[in-house]
């Protein structure tokens, strides 16, 4: 993969990148339109894998923001067509890294020193890039080390970039301003915690002690002496990222084994801790002896108890089964609005009806085969249908509590890894369930 050797850091320069990816938007849709109606050929397809393909390649260089929120959206099969999933995807590990001089320019003002200084050595290229930063491997007294280098300029820039992004994202995924509001403000307030590498070192260190009992579940060592609010030096994982794995020719024993572990990591977090690991891509974790290795906390969620009990009593079956308490439930957490007409409450308590049981499904058995294609192909024709139907599109006033969007990307982002790895696991509700219920 070729490096950058630069990331335009000044407003103009970026803005005027961005104004550029809208302009081949509106191109684009042009073209697609003029097509339409001399051939009657309605090749959206085509269109929206060009531009997703144009749209990746300007936001991969231009790192921070703009590729965090194409990370974030390609975890969501709901929110866009396939060709931006597939795209965006990319953004979880994959991006352009950086050359070396722009690394050792971050060592010197962070650590005061070259990473051939501080380290016994230090590899110049790359093992993977992502939004914020990549990282690099390095030896020192026998030890091997992970270092994840953040990019130039991301915290700088991020508020200028989410703001010219907001109407291109529009655009390309025919959203309205309050429908992606919650997701601009989500990777504002995520992406400005992502990049204070402290934090994410206290962190870390905090949730993978209070999740070191969890069987089959591994997270590295930390080294604060080599990092910096910029840098951040964690013990090498051997083994192979979760993809990787997934399509690998491991025993299907061990396959079920990682793929429970993995559920019961989350489970933990998210039902015990109510902070969680809130980044499901499978950059994010490696297999190493048949154990699931965590490498990551850079973006976590707090849950307060009061989102939590709206959130999981919505998933309860005497819920979701009766229409009052349902209609109930919609309104307390901010879904149905008390200005909605009988007529939108309908369509509304339908479609979220829908929604919910469809996430909450693998949670309603004892166990759930998420090797099951047909799961997964209900929510992609769920998201194409709420996409492209206008009704829903003229009641689109904000609403529900941010901090679902965020909770949904999370669960969805795990049933995709899930999926990947073909497993049948243990995933029913735990004893929580009926108090949250009243």
């Amino acid at each position: 993969m070729k490096e950058q050797t630069s990331i335009p850091k000044h407003k103009i320069g970026r803005a005027a990148r961005l104004a550029g990816t809208g302009l081949q938007v509106g191109v684009n849709y042009l073209k697609y339109k003029a097509k339409q109606s001399i051939s009657g050929d309605d090749d959206k397809e085509g269109f929206h894998k060009d531009t997703a393909k144009q749209t990746y390649e300007v936001f991969s260089q231009l790192k921070g923001g703009p590729l965090k929120l194409a990370q974030m959206l390609s975890l969501d099969m709901t929110l866009m067509p396939s060709q931006y999933v597939d795209e965006f995807s990319k953004a979880q590990y994959s991006a352009p890294p950086l050359t070396y001089p722009l690394v050792v320019s971050t060592f010197s003002r962070e650590l005061g020193g070259r990473p051939d200084q501080i380290f016994d050595h230090f590899e110049k290229k790359a093992v993977s890039g992502a939004s914020i930063g990549q990282v690099h491997r390095a030896e020192k007294a026998g030890r091997e080390y992970a270092v994840k280098v953040q990019y130039p300029g991301v915290a700088d820039s991020l508020r200028s970039d989410l703001a010219i992004i907001k109407p291109i994202a529009m655009r390309l995924f025919e959203l309205d301003a309050k429908s992606l509001d919650p997701y601009i403000a989500e990777v504002r307030e995520r992406l400005l915690e992502e990049t204070d590498y402290r934090l994410e070192l206290s962190r870390s260190e905090m949730l993978a002690e209070r999740s070191r009992h969890l069987p089959n579940t591994k997270f590295p060592g930390y080294f604060p002496e080599f990092s910096s609010g910029r840098i951040l030096t964690m013990q090498w994982v051997g083994g192979e990222q979760l993809d990787v794995y997934a399509k690998s020719g491991a025993e299907k024993a061990e396959k079920l084994k990682v793929a429970q572990a993995l559920w019961d990591f989350y489970h933990h977090q998210i039902h015990d801790l109510r902070q969680f690991h809130a980044d499901p891509h499978p950059g994010n974790f490696k297999v190493d002896g048949g154990e699931l290795w965590v490498l990551d906390f850079g973006c976590t969620k707090q849950l307060d108890g009061e989102f939590y009990r709206m959130y999981f009593a919505l998933m309860n079956p005497d819920v979701l089964g009766d229409e009052e308490r349902f209609r109930a439930a919609l309104h307390e957490i901010g879904l149905l609005l008390e200005t909605d007409t009988p007529q939108a409450k309908d369509k509304l308590t339908g479609v979220f009806r829908e929604s919910v049981e469809l996430l909450s499904r693998p949670f309603l058995t004892e166990c759930f085969d998420f090797g099951d294609s047909r799961y997964f192909e209900e929510i992609a024709e769920f998201g194409e249908r709420t996409r492209t139907d206008r009704e829903l599109s003229q009641l689109s006033a904000s609403r529900g509590n941010p901090n679902a969007l965020y909770l949904n990307r999370t669960y969805f982002g795990l049933y995709n890894l899930m999926g990947s790895l073909g497993a049948t696991v243990t995933t029913k509700l735990p004893d929580f369930s009926p108090r949250i219920a009243a």
